[in-house]
């Protein structure tokens, strides 16, 4: 991703912590939830994301959350926490993408959104595919799930996605245009992300207490 003239150097590491595997990122319980009914879901994925004209492998991402049933009997779910490192986007010298939580999530129905962050030395610091409004996902899945272990509970899936749409990255600075037209931003169709993961869990009882909300 280069103008004529211009450099751009390897991407700045990202402050980002690197994905875990335990339980310390469980949130803590909805007032009246039975901690024995709530279970706290450590999820890990390797996605590969088509988006516009590139494609990439994505570093394995770690979320987090909780869910259990509300005391008026409804689902409830709590958002803990999403861990991710930058990958380096083929084709394009000197540039990296890191997906980050977008604020919404569902894991009954499989949705949640992503914004993906675009490190580079010559690009602003807040250089962002969905920075306004985040890219909404609704996965679905490739076949069953599979239970590799019953104790502790590790359980795999498969799921995709063809049906969203990919915004131009903004907050990019000058080299804004340049990163849009490399990436083929924005992309209303022909984008895809295939997600390959697993997940364990624990119910709170047998987890170190946390304090209600």
């Amino acid at each position: 991703m280069c103008a004529p003239g211009v450099a751009v150097a390897a991407p700045r590491a990202a402050a980002s912590a690197a994905p875990t595997t335990d339980f310390r990122d469980c949130p803590p319980l909805p007032v009246g939830a039975d901690p024995a009914r709530w279970r706290c879901e450590v999820h890990t994925a390797a996605p590969v994301l088509t988006i516009g004209k590139v494609t990439v492998r994505l570093a394995p991402i770690t979320m987090t959350h909780a869910e259990g049933p509300l005391p008026d009997g409804g689902d409830g779910q709590v958002w803990g926490a999403m861990h991710s490192t930058p990958t380096a986007v083929p084709g394009v010298r000197g540039l990296a993408i890191q997906p980050e939580y977008g604020g919404r999530s569902d894991f009954y129905t499989g949705t949640f959104s992503l914004r993906f962050r675009l490190l580079g030395r010559q690009l602003a610091p807040g250089c962002t595919i969905g920075a306004t409004a985040p890219v909404d996902f609704r996965l679905k899945r490739s076949g069953p799930s599979t239970w590799v272990s019953q104790d502790p509970p590790l359980i795999e899936f498969s799921a995709y996605d063809d049906t969203f749409a990919a915004p131009a990255a903004e907050r990019c600075g000058p080299l804004a245009p340049l990163v849009n037209h490399r990436l083929g931003l924005p992309a209303a169709e022909g984008n895809l992300m295939t997600y390959d993961a697993s997940y364990t869990f624990k119910t709170y009882d047998r987890l170190p207490r946390i304090p209600a909300r």
